[in-house]
């Protein structure tokens, strides 16, 4: 049931939507049918949730988000699509996450405890995991998977149907049109592969064996001559026994259909 006291006078709370008692509007929001708030989340002045959208435990959205409206694909005609939003996200100013379209799952899906930095684009079908940092200006179009862990610098863009794997890093200003693999730093336009996400490694604690295995990885995958069928055939032999880490770095290898950065 809304708590009127922490809803603006200025807010526009449509009747059908649902909001845990304890939720915050901040002036001037408005938020549309078929909208699920959970509880602890803030949303802060002039933000839009349009419609069909489903947002969990303590987020907080920030002034001029514009939130589940309709996406920009041009087959879109109006069919029942949706937006979720998990828990513990941070969606930072003039933020827009539009929501799916049929011709994938009808669905647009953002993970838990992510940062969105000022003027993030999450466009439809959009598929993003959990502990992500996506900075300013960031633009991700449509059908694009991002695993978890994953950084992506300010003012990138990542095309229609790539998948960045969990704890890669694109530098800033980055065009991504490859497939990104886990842990494989990459930046440019295009986009190539630099190494990979060493001292993120260390900082998260991660032993000297693992990180050296990985490094190896590395090594096989982009400086032989190898092709990825062969680099994952010698990864699997040598490094994976060791260094289980491996298995999402060929995860990544054998579920890319757009091929991978290079």
């Amino acid at each position: 049931m809304i708590n009127i006291e922490l809803i603006h006078p200025t807010a526009i709370i449509h009747p059908d939507a649902q909001l845990a008692a304890d939720v915050q509007v901040g002036p001037y929001s408005i938020i549309g049918p078929n909208v699920s708030i959970a509880e602890g989340t803030k949303i802060f002045s002039h933000v839009v949730i349009a419609e069909n959208t489903r947002i969990g435990r303590h987020n907080e959205i920030f002034q001029f988000c514009s939130i589940g409206e309709r996406c920009q694909d041009l087959k879109y005609k109006d069919e029942d699509t949706w937006l979720e939003i998990g828990d513990y996200n941070s969606i930072r100013e003039h933020s827009t996450l539009h929501r799916g379209t049929i011709q994938d799952q009808g669905l647009t899906q953002v993970g838990s405890h992510n940062l969105l930095m000022v003027n993030t684009h999450i466009a439809h079908d959009c598929i993003i995991g959990d502990h992500n940092i996506i900075a300013n200006n960031a633009g991700i179009a449509g059908h694009v998977h991002i695993a978890d862990y994953v950084i992506i610098g300010g003012n990138s863009g990542i095309h229609q149907f790539c998948h960045i794997d969990s704890y890669s890093m694109i530098g800033g200003a980055s065009l991504i049109v490859k497939d990104v693999p886990a842990f494989v730093m990459a930046s440019g336009n295009p986009a190539h592969a630099h190494g990979m996400n060493f001292e993120g490694m260390r900082r998260k604690g991660w032993t000297k064996e693992t990180i050296d295995g990985l490094k190896q990885a590395f090594k096989i995958l982009y400086r032989s001559n190898a092709t990825t069928k062969e680099a994952i055939e010698q990864i699997e032999q040598d490094i994976l026994p060791t260094v289980p880490e491996a298995q999402l770095l060929i995860d990544s290898l054998k579920n890319s259909k757009r091929g991978i950065v290079r």
